[in-house]
């Protein structure tokens, strides 16, 4: 097959391609008979002397620095044919039209360089003991480099490679943000399994207290402070709760209806508040450090959905540069997956969000304006996404402009008046930092808005009023004639003493 390189007649000339860490090496085989013998060709690499009577160097090619060789070596992995490489058997085989058999390491790569540059490639067990010997002796054959370059160079593109298959960069720390969310998630789950059980734990000796403080992290440390509810009376707990719960908890505890505990239970209780407390202090710390790094990262992205939604819409696809590359469609409904599918599946409506739903944009909205909103807002973060994945510049810069727009979309929605323009085009605030309007702060201590005086909307309003009233008091005015008419009718039937029209008719019928 072309995708598998084939052994060649052994009395053909032979090359051997290597690739080292220090850069492409090319061997000539001396003896070509000796790969009928493949069980024998390690004995020739035994030594210096004997491996100089079975190959010789004919061309090396040395990298330049630690990234051609990682490329190199990746292409090589994956049974490509790098830049460099391919220059170096154009240099050294193609220009100067040599007819040879060339023995490579991988039958992809070999059919690879078939297909490319025409060269006759072999590959089989005994071209795989032949680089097993020329390994052995590299460093011996290979006079460009000393030993100890070459083992430098082998150990940096050892790490570097399994950098690379980690997917790992120390430039990029989008990782880390990945990282984050999913531990503050497991702590999160943590946190409220701990805190029920303490509560459940310690309401057998005093159950009023989690009515008292319904807060974990209070109820913890209020715990950890008084041990068993006797000592409650005795202490201070204005550090932790106010004057008033301070109040209703020493009075709830002269008259608990909860058991007594020994000082076993209660030791056990304690290390249990400990816990409780160490994990919510750390679940501060790290929320603060997500915070700065989706600041330092996302920029844009935090100002549109806030750094929770936005590291998580990151962690969902994986990395910023994957999240770049979706179309705002797909940001929108990122993390509905299933209800999609089995949306499509039973010919239903898709969703209209996703994770994007919990974005603070999404939830002032009304009920009926949220899929609106959702679709805006995930045009404007696709557009603030791939300005943070591909721009340089580490402070937001369209992400206040897009949120003022999606904004005045909801407004528009509303049916409420345009914000001010001098407000869209707030000024940067004296510390440096971007002035970021918000929505839910629209109230009166904005000041008077220019923009409420527009009449446009209250003239319709007035004209439809107007012709709506006209109309009734015509049909009024019609009724109340036809309602005149006919009561004078009856007052001069009543005045001649005729009779009716229809007792005449009765009359005659008669």
């Amino acid at each position: 097959r072309e995708g598998r390189a084939r052994l060649a007649p052994q009395t053909c000339a032979m090359l051997v391609l290597f690739d080292t860490p220090a850069g492409h090496a090319l061997f000539k085989l001396l003896k070509p008979a000796a790969l009928s013998k493949p069980d024998d060709i390690w004995e020739s690499f035994t030594s210096l002397e004997s491996t100089n009577k079975l190959v010789k160097l004919k061309a090396f090619h040395k990298f330049e620095d630690t990234a051609e060789a990682v490329q190199s070596a990746t292409a090589l992995v994956e049974g490509k044919l790098s830049a460099g490489m391919k220059k170096f058997l154009k240099k050294n085989l193609v220009s100067k039209d040599v007819q040879d058999t060339l023995a490579v390491c991988d039958s992809k790569l070999g059919g690879v360089i078939k297909e490319k540059l025409e060269i006759q490639c072999v590959f089989d067990d005994s071209v795989q003991q032949l680089m097993r010997g020329l390994r052995n002796q590299i460093e011996s054959l290979v006079e460009v480099t000393s030993s100890s370059e070459m083992r430098s160079m082998q150990i940096g593109l050892a790490h570097s490679l399994s950098r690379y298959k980690l997917k790992f960069s120390p430039d990029k720390v989008d990782t880390m943000i990945v990282q984050a969310i999913g531990l503050l998630d497991d702590l999160d789950k943590e946190l409220n399994t701990y805190a029920m059980r303490l509560k459940e734990w310690y309401g057998w000796h005093f159950p009023e207290l989690g009515k008292i403080v319904p807060d974990n992290m209070m109820y913890a440390k209020v715990v950890q402070l008084m041990g068993v509810r006797s000592k409650c009376k005795g202490l201070d707990f204005s550090d932790i709760v106010a004057e008033e719960v301070e109040g209703e908890m020493k009075a709830a505890a002269e008259i608990s209806m909860g058991t007594e505990v020994s000082e076993e239970d209660t030791q056990n209780v304690l290390m249990l508040c400990e816990q409780v407390i160490s994990l919510s202090e750390y679940r501060t710390q790290l929320w603060e450090y997500l915070k700065n790094r989706m600041q330092a990262i996302a920029p844009n992205l935090s100002v549109m959905v806030g750094e929770l939604v936005g590291a998580r819409l990151i962690a969902h696809t994986g990395s910023l540069m994957n999240l770049a590359k979706q179309p705002a469609s797909t940001v929108q409904i990122l993390g509905a997956e299933k209800a999609l599918f089995r949306a499509l599946k039973s010919k239903h409506d898709t969703p209209k969000y996703g994770l994007i739903y919990h974005a603070s944009l999404v939830g002032q909205a009304q009920p009926k304006h949220k899929g609106k909103i959702s679709r805006v807002l995930a045009a404007k973060c696709a557009l603030s996404i791939r300005v943070d994945a591909l721009g340089d510049t580490p402070e937001p810069t369209v992400g206040i402009d897009a949120r003022l727009k999606v904004e005045e979309r909801m407004r528009q929605l509303e049916g409420k008046a345009p914000m001010p323009k001098s407000a869209a085009d707030a000024p940067p605030s004296a510390s440096g930092g971007a002035v970021v309007q918000m929505y839910a702060d629209a109230g009166g201590e904005r000041g008077f808005s220019t923009a409420g005086d527009s009449t446009m909307v209250a003239e319709g309003k007035k004209e439809k009023k107007e012709k709506k009233e006209k109309g009734e008091k015509k049909k009024r005015k019609a009724e109340e004639e036809e309602a005149g008419e006919k009561s004078k009718k009856k007052r001069d039937t009543e005045a001649d003493g005729d009779e009716p029209p229809k007792t005449k008719k009765k009359k005659y019928e008669a």
